[in-house]
């Protein structure tokens, strides 16, 4: 008689994977449809932080519009940490798109003048909202679109400043969790140095993303992919999560929800735009 095998333990931790090449043949081509076949645009403008976000967003705009239309555009700040620009500027060597840099230091200091008293919070959001000012005029300028770069993860800890980061109309990681953009990074190209760094907004002197959240970014992904599944907090601790975890899961995403829509409107009427009327491919 054979001897029984046990299975090795389930880890509540393993985070969803992908299939890179699938994903990244549909974001392609979500990313020419939306930007040439629906609004006859055929340039784009990304942000380009060094992080791994931007990084995936600019490689595939570059296979979707072509290099040569795509405009990768730095934006640090005076106490922004060098080694951004270099990582940013590796893309842009790899890619061969054009790049630019746009230094937000003089703006974002004409305006904190008067509000000597801003927290670091009140002082990265005018950062992020500058950079998202300067995205959008140079799309302007390039007759190009701007596209997002924030990820599920973040968006769903509403981990990102209201009217900046997910303020572009196109976002092709918007759906795909922090651990898959790494995935996605990987089957790319991204270079190393970009994948493997810790996440950071940047925003302030070693600020990292994981130190912010109090969680780290496979954990989140885990239990949030289980939360989507419609598991409740007390099926996702008997499952082996942690359940001080899950609790500040839980409670960043309930109390992000508002971050995720536009502004709410009063309807007085049965034709409120985005409550009513409706395109019919909203529907």
């Amino acid at each position: 008689m054979l001897p029984v095998v046990e299975p090795p333990p389930r880890d509540p931790y393993a985070a969803p994977k992908i299939d890179a090449a699938v994903a990244a043949r549909w974001l392609v081509a979500f990313l020419r449809d939306e930007c040439i076949g629906r609004r006859g645009i055929k340039n784009a403008v990304i942000g380009l932080s060094g992080g791994v976000d931007s990084a995936v967003t600019a490689y595939l705009c570059a296979r979707a519009l072509g290099p040569q239309n795509v405009h990768l555009i730095r934006m640090p700040y005076r106490l922004s940490s060098p080694a951004s620009l270099q990582d940013a500027q590796l893309v842009i060597d790899a890619l061969g798109a054009a790049g630019h840099t746009v230094d937000i230091s003089a703006a974002v200091d004409g305006y904190l003048q008067y509000e000597p008293d801003a927290d670091p919070r009140r002082r990265g959001n005018v950062l992020a909202r500058t950079r998202m000012l300067v995205l959008f005029d140079q799309s302007a300028k390039f007759a190009a679109l701007p596209i997002g770069t924030g990820n599920k993860t973040e968006r769903l800890l509403g981990y990102f400043t209201w009217h900046a980061d997910d303020t572009p109309p196109i976002n092709p990681l918007g759906d795909l969790l922090k651990t898959q953009v790494w995935e996605l990074a990987r089957y790319l190209g991204v270079p190393a140095p970009i994948i493997e760094k810790a996440p950071s907004a940047d925003l302030e002197a070693n600020q990292t993303d994981e130190g912010d959240l109090g969680i780290r970014y496979p954990r989140a992904d885990a239990i949030l992919s289980s939360m989507l599944l419609g598991y409740r907090d007390e099926q996702l601790v008997a499952r082996g999560f942690d359940a001080g975890e899950v609790t500040l899961v839980r409670g960043r995403v309930d109390g992000t929800h508002w971050k995720r829509h536009l502004p709410t409107t009063a309807m007085l009427t049965n034709t409120a735009i985005n409550e009513f009327y409706l395109r019919p491919v909203d529907y």
